[in-house]
């Protein structure tokens, strides 16, 4: 089940990363196309649940799977800060995650009361940070260490 759920956590981040994409091109043009705001407000919906879904998922993962409170159990919180592999997993990734979409919940909001130019501007800072936290492949392999 565990390897299950991390195969659609993983892909679920290119849903999120397509829909704040085209959320960004609508919330800019939004103000000048009515038709814009329309499409944005179900873009901003879709994108709210998958994003919601995909870090309920990675709670998930990060209580039972071995790279989040396993390691911080076993290790204790002084080793793992001190590794980048276990930091980023255990710390990084799931704090980053966190603020994004609590940005995109925000941005949500405003796009229901039409304050498009907010909403672009959350939704660009919410894909910077995640595009930071996501572990991509070959991320961590100055670490020396195999991950997904």
């Amino acid at each position: 089940m565990y390897t299950g759920l991390l195969h659609l956590h993983s892909f679920l981040r290119w849903v999120i990363l397509i829909l704040l994409l085209i959320g960004l091109v609508q919330s800019f043009t939004a103000k000048s196309n009515p038709e814009a705001g329309a499409k944005l407000k179900k873009t901003s919906l879709f994108l709210l649940i998958s994003a919601h879904t995909t870090f309920l998922i990675g709670l998930y993962q990060w209580i039972v799977g071995p790279w989040g409170l396993k390691n911080i159990t076993n290790l204790g919180m002084s080793a793992v800060m001190k590794d980048d592999v276990y930091r980023f997993f255990a710390v990084e990734h799931i704090t980053g995650m966190l603020i994004a979409i609590v940005l995109i919940t925000i941005a949500r909001g405003k796009v229901k009361k039409a304050a498009y130019g907010a909403a672009f501007w959350l939704y660009l800072i919410a894909l910077v940070i995640i595009l930071v936290s996501i572990p991509w492949p070959g991320r961590m392999a100055g670490a020396g260490r195999g991950w997904i």
